[in-house]
Order: C-alpha cells, then structure tokens, then sequence
C-alpha cells in the first residue's frame, strides 16, 4: 500500500512543471542594430529587469515577460531614440493550457516563459 502511494506523491512535481519553461524557459536571446550607424549603446527593460547592450550591433539575454521591452538608444551626435517592443504570447502557451492545465499556464504565464519578444530589433537612429 504504501508503494503504491509513493509513485504519484513523486510524479506530482513532474505534473505541475510548465511545458514552455521546459521547452524554451524564462529568458531569451534578442539582437539589437541601429541604423544607419553602429557604435550606439542600448539599455532594454521590462518589469523583469534592465539589460545593456555597450554597442550595436549587439546581444543580449533578456527575462521574457507580458509587458513591453522598452528599447533606449544613444549615441554622439544622434537623437535619443526609444522603441517599446510587443510582446507576444507563444502558441506553445495554448496548448499548455489544455494539456497541462491550468497550473501549468499560470506558471508559464507568471515567470514569463508563455511570452516572447522579436529577437531582432532594429532601432533607427538621427542625427541631432
């Protein structure tokens, strides 16, 4: 009896994992290039934190999240110029929800992996 109720006690943090955090997790690769010049740095943040690129072209891992990724670049002789940048909600994320419920979502939904940001952004810079 007591084996018996062991394996599902065991295999309940397996059933409450999140599918998209397994599959591609909370954080996400993104590139940023300014045109039509290089050289500019870039600071890029959500509500999950705040991240620097010291010059574009550039990467950076940023924290997925609901909310807009707020893109600021600058460079000498050029405009400030700032982009929010759309999140997106993975199709991955719907079909947690039906296959794993809704725990499963709520979890890929709070930590941000049910989101994703382009992974190009492109910022036009002018001159000022």
């Amino acid at each position: 009896m007591k084996k018996l109720l062991l394996v599902p006690i065991c295999a309940l943090p397996i059933l409450m994992s999140s599918c998209a955090s397994i599959v591609s997790g909370e954080n996400q690769s993104v590139s940023v290039n300014t045109t039509p010049v290089a050289g500019a740095s870039c600071s890029m943040e959500n509500d999950k934190g705040k991240w620097y690129i010291p010059s574009t072209p550039g990467s950076v891992t940023v924290h997925r999240s609901y909310n807009d990724l707020k893109v600021s670049c600058s460079k000498p002789g050029y405009h400030v110029m700032e982009k929010d940048i759309k999140s997106s909600t993975k199709a991955m994320a719907f079909g947690n929800a039906l296959f794993g419920g809704v725990i499963g979502a709520g979890v890929d939904m709070a930590d941000g992996a049910a989101y994703d940001y382009p992974t190009d952004i492109q910022v036009p810079m002018k001159r000022g």
